[in-house]
């Protein structure tokens, strides 16, 4: 794995299976938004994507942009504004009402026919679309492929014991020349149990090495006053770029 120069040195726990059986139900997950436990958004964006747009984006136009768990994150509404396609899937449709009264954007929504109770909402301009599902479910909905795939606060937001069907469902939806930019965290699995889940170096290359290269381009502390909760003393985010090998 290509791994940038850094002068933070990750530290990696060797029992990477420490959280392999913690799960979250989907509802669980819905009642996050219902009680506000939604520290995980970030209202100006996350910094290290507006840092690597360039290296993310590479000048192209037009492109497909997919947001895995997206929430009501705000960079849909940057891609948008660039004029590219912005894709979401989420469990809340709470988040994605949010999303577009926040931003000021009309919407109109329906069913998606292929999967029983799900529905998409649509941006009357056309060029945002999210899904309210399981993203498990996706597939089924025939979403086409993207150039770009933005995951904030999905990969680490899965059940780990999922992580390799999710794999499986981002290659399966990326397009030749695609690029797949990926945050994970790194912090001591024993003495938090997630979400958001640890993710090891190692992990990255088993599920995506085959296909992609993996290039960590930065690691920056994310360690806040909030965390001390969780009983960890750090907190390690890392920005990884995968691109078609």
């Amino acid at each position: 794995m290509d791994d940038t120069r850094t002068s933070l040195d990750v530290k990696e726990y060797p029992d990477t299976e420490v959280q392999k059986n913690r799960t979250l139900t989907l509802e669980e997950w819905q009642e996050k938004w219902v009680e506000r436990k939604i520290t995980f958004h970030q209202e100006q964006g996350h910094q290290l994507l507006k840092k690597h747009l360039d290296t993310f984006l590479k000048g192209e136009n037009e492109l497909r942009v997919f947001f895995p768990l997206c929430g009501k994150a705000v960079e849909m509404k940057w891609f948008a504004d660039r004029g590219h396609s912005v894709v979401g899937v989420e469990i809340s449709e709470l988040g994605i009402r949010e999303f577009f009264t926040e931003q000021n954007l009309s919407y109109s929504e329906e069913p998606i026919k292929e999967i029983p109770g799900a529905k998409v909402f649509k941006s009357s301009s056309g060029n945002i679309s999210l899904y309210c599902c399981n993203l498990f479910d996706l597939p089924r909905a025939n979403i086409g492929k993207f150039d770009r795939i933005w995951d904030r606060g999905a990969f680490v937001a899965i059940n780990p014991g999922d992580r390799k069907r999710y794999a499986d469902i981002m290659l399966s939806l990326m397009r030749r020349g695609f690029h797949y930019l990926l945050s994970v965290f790194s912090y001591d699995p024993t003495k938090y149990a997630g979400p958001p889940f640890y993710v090891s170096d190692d992990e990255i290359e088993i599920l995506f090495g085959s296909a992609c290269n993996c290039q960590c381009l930065e690691k920056v502390d994310a360690f806040e006053e909030r965390h001390k909760s969780w009983g960890v003393d750090y907190l390690i985010e890392k920005l990884y770029l995968l691109t078609e090998k």
